[in-house]
């Protein structure tokens, strides 16, 4: 694993190959968008998605816990997917099993907008729930971006991913940090869950997640159509009829956005 190191509001700050964000100095590792149980609410309204994704992000969240030391964990908001995938029994008899093995980490939800609808998690998950904005000078803990006084926002929500091209033409979206002058937003740490395309602005700085590897990208990163040939382009863009079953649609797809 190969992380990077930022000193943000004077505190150090790793970026982990995981993705998720690890603040030495009080112990804590940050994550965002779990989507616990997604896989569970797509096979509830009976679409065929492969077992697997839960025990596959909990091994990875092993990883970042044993080598860090982590004390206490964050979660930036929308640990569950919907109400289908909280009271899915085989999720549940997971996340039970994990946190029964796990080291006795303290967890701290800072509620998002999947939080709301699918209710807090069972009691004996041991899992504090708290609604945004979290204060944890000199950082300020939220699920949606947003800026909030002087503090240091980290937040999550976006599913933040970067596009990049190779010179065969080929394309990869990538999971990716973005730190800005005010705030930082963290990938989302859910294997399933997609990514919502990101333009960082001046000032910005971004970091892709691929292969173990935290990599800092050069900006700007072209992400318009003259990116890559216009028949990809339009394939890219090309919708698909179907009907929405709720808890199935994704905020982070533009077809979805009002």
């Amino acid at each position: 694993m190969t992380d990077v190191m930022l000193t943000i509001a004077g505190e150090e700050l790793y970026l982990l190959a995981e993705r998720a964000l690890w603040w030495p100095n009080a112990s804590t590792l940050i994550v965002a968008d779990l989507h616990w149980g997604k896989a569970s609410t797509f096979r509830a309204a009976g679409i065929p998605i492969p077992i697997g994704t839960t025990s596959d992000d909990l091994a990875r969240l092993d990883s970042a816990i044993t080598r860090t030391g982590a004390r206490r964990m964050v979660v930036l908001g929308d640990l569950f997917h919907a109400r289908a995938g909280r009271i899915a029994s085989h999720t549940l008899a997971e996340l039970r099993r994990w946190r029964s093995l796990a080291p006795p980490v303290e967890i701290l939800l800072v509620r998002g907008n999947h939080d709301r609808h699918a209710g807090d998690p069972p009691n004996d998950l041991r899992i504090n729930c708290v609604n945004a904005p979290a204060f944890v000078p000199p950082f300020v803990f939220r699920h949606e971006p947003a800026q909030h006084g002087d503090s240091y926002g980290l937040a999550g929500h976006v599913h933040p991913g970067i596009t990049l091209m190779g010179r065969g033409l080929q394309r990869e979206t990538l999971p990716c940090f973005v730190f800005g002058p005010t705030g930082a937003i963290v990938p989302a740490f859910g294997s399933f869950t997609g990514f919502g395309n990101v333009e960082p602005g001046a000032g910005d700085r971004a970091f892709v997640v691929v292969e173990g590897e935290v990599l800092e990208v050069s900006l700007p990163v072209d992400l318009g159509p003259n990116a890559y040939p216009p028949e990809l382009h339009e394939m890219a863009h090309a919708e698909s009829p179907g009907s929405r079953v709720e808890g199935l649609e994704d905020e982070h797809d533009p077809r979805n956005r009002p």
